[in-house]
């Protein structure tokens, strides 16, 4: 299905050059799209459009990625996202002017967590650093380092004890 969505989605993108021109609302079968503040209804589609069939096709993508850097995949979606809803919400007639705001917020999240998974992967898988092994194994050197010095106490003691007798 999903496959299916993503071969007509070229057919979608385009369908606006095949709407009638001049007119203020496009009748479809479930649903109407009116001028919506722009020149005329078939403006307002192709906006629509130029905007949701790429947000669609990334989330598609997000959802369905398996890469450890599909994190990243939010930044285009947020920035898609908060176009289109300046696209639906059009009434002062900025459209893709003042998004980069949102999306620097956006990216000041994801970029940092893409980046932390990636140091570990890397530390992990091309390093051959495992974060539990060297924790076990300072447990065990803690260990050794503790029963050293009792050792050596004992040994202090032994000594001591032996000069008194």
């Amino acid at each position: 299905m999903i496959s299916l969505f993503i071969a007509l989605t070229p057919i979608l993108f385009y369908s606006y050059k095949y709407t009638p021109e001049d007119t203020d609302v496009l009748n479809f079968y479930l649903f109407e799209i009116s001028a919506n503040d722009f020149p005329d209804a078939k403006t307002a589609y192709w906006y629509y459009l130029i905007k949701f069939v790429p947000l669609v096709l990334l989330i598609i993508w997000f959802i369905t990625a398996k890469q450890w850097w599909y994190h990243a995949i939010l930044i285009p979606i947020s920035m898609y996202s908060f176009q289109l809803y300046t696209v639906i919400a059009y009434e002062t007639g900025n459209v893709d002017e003042n998004e980069i705001f949102y999306i620097i917020a956006v990216t000041m999240v994801i970029v940092p967590i893409v980046y932390f998974i990636r140091i570990k992967l890397v530390d992990k898988h091309i390093h051959g650093i495992d974060l539990k092994a060297m924790d076990e194994e300072l447990q065990i050197l803690k260990a050794k380092e503790e029963l050293r010095k009792e050792r050596e106490k004992l040994e202090q003691r032994k000594e001591t004890l032996s000069k008194k007798l």
